[in-house]
């Protein structure tokens, strides 16, 4: 159930370097497979359970030919998730070398609400940042690649429920993002792309979509565009996909990124 674009680029560019992205909110490992399981399994948002780790090997294998992946709805280490870091846990059994991140909300030993960077490519810098809204809680991943005007910049962030708080967070990562040539940002931003907010940002900074309607959630039949993947216009896209692994509520999203020459990496 893939749904894919492919964009054809001037042959020029595909000497450049290829990047692999994919963006996830794997909702701390626990399948959901019908509407009825948010009330009758609420429980294993709370407490641990053995299909966790289970679903947690199955990601580490989906993303292993990733170059940088963005996670939302991970555990730090709480009751629920056994005490495990599940970034660090994925980093490890995915075999990335680098892997941050950034607990947002902490509920006691009970749960510890995160995003996460996993990465083949070691950044030069990473910020954390928290997102304005009426109920704290919300952040963004800022991690940099590369140094001076010619970094890569990834941005990994889950927005909020409601409406007005996303308009001030969006507003908030396209004045943060407006600073920087290369931007990809990507995260679970709970609107469609048609969306006011979505527009607004777009709008206010460089950023597109270079294909909507990529359909992700509920995973179990998606009919519901939320999880975004949005890049610079100085970025070029080979093509932009959704997954059909059904480990959370959501399905991946993946697109791979042609580099300009201009952005100097470690190999």
């Amino acid at each position: 159930m893939a749904k894919a674009a492919a964009k054809k680029q001037p042959e020029a560019l595909t000497a450049g370097r290829r990047m692999r992205f994919l963006s996830y909110n794997i909702q701390t490992g626990t399948t959901t497979s019908r509407y009825s399981h948010f009330l009758t399994q609420s429980w294993r948002h709370v407490l641990p359970h053995s299909q966790r780790i289970e679903n947690l090997g199955g990601i580490a294998h989906m993303i292993n030919d990733f170059d940088i992946v963005g996670l939302q709805e991970v555990d730090a280490g709480s009751l629920r998730s056994g005490f495990i870091n599940q970034t660090e846990y994925l980093a490890t059994r995915a075999h990335f070398p680098f892997w941050f991140h950034q607990t947002n909300r902490k509920i006691g030993k009970i749960a510890q609400h995160s995003n996460g960077l996993l990465s083949k490519i070691k950044p030069s810098e990473i910020a954390d940042h928290k997102l304005p809204g009426i109920v704290p809680g919300r952040g963004a991943l800022f991690a940099r690649f590369g140094h001076g005007s010619d970094s890569l910049i990834v941005v990994i962030l889950h927005l909020a429920l409601g409406q007005k708080a996303r308009m001030r967070q969006l507003a908030y990562v396209a004045e943060v993002a407006s600073d920087f040539k290369y931007v990809v940002v990507m995260g679970d931003m709970n609107c469609k792309p048609d969306s006011k907010e979505i527009q607004q940002l777009l709008k206010h900074s460089d950023l597109h979509e270079p294909m909507e309607d990529l359909y992700t959630w509920p995973s179990w039949r998606p009919h519901r565009s939320i999880d975004h993947i949005l890049v610079s216009s100085s970025l070029h896209v080979e093509k932009t996909l959704v997954l059909n692994h059904t480990y959370s509520d959501h399905l991946p999203i993946a697109m791979e990124v042609i580099l300009p020459d201009s952005i100097k990496l470690p190999a």
